[in-house]
């Protein structure tokens, strides 16, 4: 089985003048590659470091991460767009640093706003935009480098309720279109569980894996999208059960 992302018995600890903070405790897991797999667990529970320690970030202070590409893409809760750049020149940022700014990546990143809704608004500003554009030209910005790992942290959760569904389920869409290997971290189970092939729940603070759950939706015909996801009955008891660990880890 080929893994993109393997962390073996990582512990993270974080010092300040007074004490010591352990935010990760011997934590183990894997990523397949084409996998989305979202990360759940009590605030401050040391979701965010994790993605830190993946992305380079941050050094373990124990244990061992091992990712098998160089090409990651990370994307924040703010969209991160540079006001003084159009949507188009903001969407090539990646490419210009990365010495990839050819005409051909170039014209991908067109076909990227075409698909994406996003075409008509390419000579716009990030203040002329609606807070869900943002975020699709924040993820165009992010997909334009090929990377072969996305890493999302809480990328929606700026949003409102009804745009971060309706930015999610075109996200969720856009993952599994591309076969982007994908870990998502978020606080909200409905999205974790629609967007997700796995679902990992972590302990309080220290983190440790609690849970692992594998998502399937043998109701979900043809397409899967994350709106199709939430009307089925196994949406409802994956929905369950992650609240119920959750919930007895902050009882």
């Amino acid at each position: 089985m080929e893994y993109i992302c393997e962390l073996k018995n990582i512990s993270k600890r974080f010092h300040t003048i007074n004490n010591e903070t352990k935010a990760i405790d011997d934590l183990s897991f894997n990523i397949k590659k084409g996998e989305i797999v979202s990360i759940v667990g009590p605030s401050g529970s040391g979701k965010s470091t994790v993605l830190s320690l993946i992305a380079g970030l941050e050094k373990p202070s124990e244990g061992e991460v091992i990712v098998n590409t160089d090409s990651i893409g990370f994307m924040f809760q703010k969209d991160q767009l540079y006001e003084w750049r159009n949507i188009f020149k903001n969407c090539i940022l990646g490419l210009e640093i990365k010495h990839m700014n050819t005409d051909e990546n170039k014209e991908k990143v067109m076909n990227m706003l075409r698909n994406y809704g996003l075409y008509s608004f390419r000579n716009h500003y990030p203040s002329q935009l609606s807070g869900g554009m943002r975020q699709r030209a924040a993820l165009v910005r992010t997909l334009a480098i090929e990377p072969a790992l996305l890493l999302l942290d809480e990328p929606f959760s700026a949003l409102d309720y009804q745009t971060r569904l309706s930015v999610g389920n075109e996200v969720g869409k856009i993952l599994r279109r591309e076969k982007i290997t994908t870990i998502l971290v978020t606080h909200d189970i409905p999205e974790a569980v629609s967007i997700s092939d796995r679902v990992i729940v972590f302990t309080e603070r220290p983190a440790k894996v609690k849970k692992e759950y594998d998502i399937e939706f043998s109701q979900c015909q043809g397409e899967r999208t994350p709106m199709k996801c939430r009307n089925t009955l196994e949406f409802g008891e994956y929905f369950r059960e992650i609240w119920r660990d959750l919930d007895a880890g902050e009882e």
